[in-house]
């Protein structure tokens, strides 16, 4: 029997027409997107429940794009497609790799230039999209249950990707496919009383510049006014953070205001290590350690902790757990 695969527009480069580039109207979209598909594949077309500028999407979008998952998984779906733009495709493809697990074949993808020429009325001469749509198609029938992102000839676990160049065809890096890769395998059933939670949700990420701890310290203070649910702290090297005393007692306030600091990196790739005795003081701080598979994914934690948990206390205890 054929896979139907639902393929979901959400908007992005990939739907554009004119000059300057603008997305096409959905209804108007996917008559044509519908043409490009390859004929020998089963697909139905859905326009997501939020079309927009990648660049503008939050929590709140890919929430419900993954409740509409959820939904046509009710109905039969068990693999899916989907196309979005290229600003936030990591934090979208760690988003629902986050939340639907393992239950389903999901890949997301996008593309660097339109599908259709500045008419609208045909394809594009030069274009990625065609190539990326394809690989997506066929590789969501041929690849084991989870989510992963297609872009540039390359399959890519959807936690560990990340936006390399900002206008390259080759635009993403992160864990092959192919590569083994422990990603997160339950589901989170979104209800739309997290997606109403999700819009207040509050992320602060400072990547932390060589300054004296005198001026982090007068930062610190400032954010204290009206702190975040999170406090994302990029560190260097191996997540290095040099502190003293009065910064240490800036971190447990944090967490008395119900703000949790995080310890990542601002380098790339590679894990956090605490071995350098700059960072012992990380052991008995009121702080958690990134353990995530990248700077996206690390969103997709904090926010899946924040719908799941009521408390920062609870996030606190959890951390490890997810």
């Amino acid at each position: 029997m054929m896979k139907t695969i639902a393929l979901i527009y959400m908007g992005g480069t990939f739907g554009c027409i004119g000059e300057p580039l603008m997305p096409m109207p959905e209804h108007d979209f996917l008559p044509l997107l519908s043409k490009v598909i390859p004929p020998h594949l089963q697909v139905e077309c859905f326009a997501a429940p939020s079309i927009q500028d990648s660049s503008a999407c939050t929590a709140t979008d890919w929430l419900k794009l993954v409740q509409q998952i959820q939904q046509l998984q009710l109905q039969g779906f068990h693999h899916f497609v989907i196309i979005h733009g290229t600003d936030t495709l990591s934090y979208a493809a760690a988003t629902l790799a986050r939340f639907l697990g393992h239950s389903c074949h999901a890949i997301i993808t996008g593309s660097q230039y339109p599908l259709l020429n500045i008419e609208g009325n045909d394809t594009r001469e030069f274009t990625d999209a065609i190539g990326n749509l394809y690989l997506a198609l066929e590789q969501v029938l041929a690849l084991p249950t989870g989510v992963y992102l297609a872009f540039h000839e390359q399959v890519f676990h959807a936690q560990t990707t990340l936006k390399a160049h900002t206008t390259e065809l080759d635009a993403f890096v992160g864990v092959k496919a192919e590569q083994s890769c422990d990603t997160t395998a339950d589901s989170f059933i979104v209800q739309n009383e997290h997606i109403e939670q999700a819009a207040r949700l509050s992320i602060l990420n400072l990547m932390l510049q060589p300054i004296a701890k005198e001026q982090l310290i007068l930062q610190l203070n400032n954010l204290l006014l009206a702190p975040p649910n999170f406090l994302v702290l990029q560190g260097f090297g191996t997540g290095n953070i040099a502190v003293n005393d009065e910064i240490l007692e800036l971190f447990e306030a944090c967490y008395q205001k119900q703000c949790l600091p995080i310890i990542s990196t601002q380098v790339t790739f590679g894990q956090l290590d605490q071995r350098y005795a700059v960072s012992s003081w990380i052991q008995s701080a009121k702080v958690l350690v990134n353990d995530c598979h990248s700077h996206a994914d690390l969103y997709a934690k904090a926010l899946q902790m924040y719908l799941k948990y009521p408390t920062h206390e609870q996030w606190f205890e959890h951390w490890h757990q997810h």
